[in-house]
């Protein structure tokens, strides 16, 4: 299988599939036991592997959100979890959903070795990609279900965090970058609805997403051909498991 055939047909579900635990029952049963609702829990524990940093640091890392709602979430969360804490707490969260949802799929050996080798690889220089690096240094379990999701929630801040340098190369603003990506979210996101999203920021958002593309290329080109079809393989099987 060619790089670019496997991050085109892994990235768009492992972005989706990354995020399914935020918010999870479980997840926010963790979060209710260590006194924090759901979005502290959500923003301690996304951007605690970072460290006990400023608010504007997490917002340099997230991009997106309003940095005054950053800001005012980081701030309150802290007061009750240290943030390293926190991190550690979230990676636990994405290793027990891994567990309870993942336990029946066959081959995620297989897929966790072709994850590793590629977040490995892009550990090796990951210049301007503080919230991936921060993550991928976390510890993750030996156990195979639960460390697959954890590599999954992993793989997720790799684009992503690709994607954030890719917006800023492209002339885009973060907040406009949401704007076309998600207009429904806007207000969650701390903005207000007040702002035109034109065709020229699509263009944009559009151009962000092929350089994202050709960023990746080369961390996902370290798996041979029997390892990257273990990879879509397993991200196959992940999907089919968390959405049939």
């Amino acid at each position: 299988m060619e790089s670019r055939d496997l991050v085109q047909q892994v990235c768009p579900p492992i972005a989706a599939m990354g995020s399914m635990f935020y918010f999870d029952p479980g997840t926010l049963a963790r979060g209710k036991e260590a006194g924090l609702d759901g979005f502290r829990l959500y923003m301690l524990g996304r951007g605690g592997v970072l460290g006990d940093v400023e608010p504007t640091v997490v917002h340099s890392a997230f991009g997106y959100f309003n940095p005054d709602l950053v800001a005012k979430i980081w701030n309150s969360a802290r007061e009750t979890m240290a943030s390293r804490d926190g991190g550690r707490l979230y990676m636990e969260c994405a290793g027990a959903f891994g567990s309870s949802k993942l336990g029946g799929v066959a081959g995620l050996g297989a897929f966790n070795a072709a994850a590793d080798k590629v977040i490995d690889f892009g550990l090796a220089d990951p210049a301007a990609q503080a919230l991936f690096a921060a993550i991928a240094t976390e510890p993750r379990s030996d156990e195979p279900a639960a460390r697959a999701f954890q590599n999954v929630a992993v793989l997720r801040e790799l684009r992503g965090s690709l994607h954030l340098v890719a917006i800023v190369a492209s002339g885009l603003s973060t907040e406009m970058a949401h704007r076309v990506r998600r207009p429904d979210d806007v207000e969650m996101f701390g903005w207000s609805n007040d702002a035109e999203v034109t065709d020229e920021h699509r263009a944009k958002w559009e151009s962000a997403e092929a350089l994202t593309d050709e960023l990746i290329l080369p961390i996902y080109g370290v798996l041979d051909g029997a390892e990257a079809q273990a990879l879509a393989d397993g991200v196959a099987a992940i999907e089919a498991d968390l959405t049939g």
